[in-house]
């Protein structure tokens, strides 16, 4: 369903993208900017504003999903199962208006983000 969605969002904004770690780096940023969106709204209350901005995140993660090559090893397969983990947190968080759900999955994509930064040296 959501398909390459992340990646069409990126494109249409014309955000050049010097290669695949690049754009692995701004999918995990994107997941904790929009965590953070949809924490703010459901702080306001703002129902449609939260359903969006999970919604934008549980995207990211599909795509995330969908560019894993699962041929590669263990590593693919926790990070696939993990993925799916996370998707199943933020569909909680949204029905049960619950921030701390929202905190935990931000704290993962945090680690995520630094680890692949360590591995990649795209921060550089």
């Amino acid at each position: 369903m959501y398909g390459n969605v992340a990646h069409n969002i990126y494109a249409q904004n014309n955000v050049g993208i010097e290669s695949p770690a690049k754009l692995i780096e701004m999918l995990y940023e994107g997941v904790l900017r929009f965590n953070a969106q949809a924490k703010k709204a459901m702080k306001d209350g703002n129902i449609e504003k939260r359903v969006y901005w999970i919604n934008r995140s549980v995207a990211v993660i599909t795509e995330l999903i969908s560019v894993l090559d699962i041929k590669g090893g263990r590593v693919a397969n926790y990070l696939e199962g993990l993925y799916n983990y996370e998707i199943q947190l933020l569909n909680l968080a949204n029905i049960q208006k619950d921030e701390s759900k929202l905190d935990e999955v931000s704290n993962v994509f945090k680690g995520l983000l630094e680890a692949w930064r360590e591995t990649t040296n795209v921060a550089e």
